[in-house]
Parts: C-alpha cells; sequence; structure tokens
C-alpha cells in the first residue's frame, strides 16, 4: 500500500511522524505524478484557502477528484483537510472545496488560535477514548444521510466517513494519536 500526503502546508509532518510510528512509509505528495499510485492521501490541516488554491493551481484537485470517483483513492483529512473535502463550506471566505464528502462546515466555528483546546472522544469502533486538539477547527452543521458520524463533541460531529473519504475537524496527529489513522489504513 502506498500512502501519500499532502506537503505543501500545514502540518504534514506530524501525519508523517504518525506514519512512522506504525512502520508506514509515506511519501510527500505536492504534484499529479506524485499522486500516481497512492492508494491512501492524507490532506493535514493547515488554512483551508491556501490548500484549496494550491490544489487547483496544480490540477491535484481534478487528478483527486478522479481517483476517489473511480474508487483507487483513499483520503483521511484533517481540520482543514476535512474543510476542503466537505460538499459545501460555510463561513468568510470560504474556500471551493472538493465537495467528495456529504457535510457542510462552518470554518474556524472555535474561534481564534486562542480559542484551541484538548479533548478525549469516543470513536466508534474503537475500544478507548482518543485524544486530539481542536485548533481554529471547523464545525460541521450538516451530515448527509450516506454519511457516518464516527465521533462527536459536545453535540457536534467531529469525525465521519462517506465510503473512502474519511475526515476529522480535529487534529489527532498533534497529540501523537495512531488510531484514527490506523482506522484509514484499513478502509
Amino acid at each position: 500500500m502506498k500512502v501519500g500526503i499532502l506537503a505543501f502546508h500545514g502540518d504534514f509532518s506530524e501525519h508523517k511522524a504518525v506514519l512512522g510510528s506504525l512502520g508506514i512509509t509515506s511519501i510527500e505528495v505536492r504534484t499529479v505524478d506524485d499522486l500516481a499510485g497512492v492508494q491512501k492521501l492524507i490532506i493535514p490541516g493547515g488554512e483551508s484557502t491556501v490548500i484549496a488554491k494550491f490544489l487547483r493551481e496544480t490540477k491535484l484537485d481534478r487528478a483527486i477528484i478522479k481517483r476517489v470517483r473511480r474508487k483507487t483513492l483513499s483520503i483521511f483529512g484533517t481540520c482543514a483537510g476535512a474543510i476542503i473535502l466537505a460538499r459545501k463550506i460555510t463561513g468568510r471566505n470560504a474556500p471551493k472545496s472538493l465537495g467528495l464528502i456529504d457535510i457542510t462546515v462552518d470554518r474556524n466555528a472555535y474561534g481564534s488560535q486562542l480559542q484551541s483546546f484538548e479533548a478525549s472522544i469516543d470513536v466508534k469502533d474503537l475500544a478507548k477514548s482518543v485524544d486530539v486538539a481542536f485548533i481554529r477547527a471547523p464545525i460541521i452543521t450538516r451530515a448527509g444521510r450516506r454519511t457516518n458520524v464516527l465521533a462527536t463533541h459536545k453535540g457536534h460531529p467531529v469525525v465521519a466517513r462517506q465510503k473512502n473519504i474519511l475526515i476529522a475537524t480535529c487534529h489527532p496527529e498533534v497529540r501523537g494519536e495512531t488510531r484514527l489513522h490506523e482506522y484509514f489504513l484499513k478502509m
């Protein structure tokens, strides 16, 4: 299995470290050629407008959509990655999303960097709570019928899956948490 991490912007090095702790060698994806042969792709947190612009300018957006629809690529998006994968984005200066999971997200809904926090969440099918960080995180305001909500925090979905797309509005990777990555690798 070839695992790639979108490595243009954001906390891709933390994802790489988590995968390394699981014995998984990953490649950094910055071009359409880098994406070739990748079966699993992580879109990390960062600034969603910057990531969206990069995907568009490199034509990775089209390549990713095509591969997901052909079912030759699974994606795990954390925080800004979840925003990029959403069907609809609300909030100021919302970027163009890939629309690959039927959710609506409100960008930076938890507030500024100073209002970031850590929490433990219970994720379906995982034996114990997962420690995560919410850093300028989005809130999922709507999950479609075919979207399986796997975890909530204070009444809002925070981890969800639809077919070959897994999203988390939080950051398990900054806590060194491996179980959501393990779940993704088994999808």
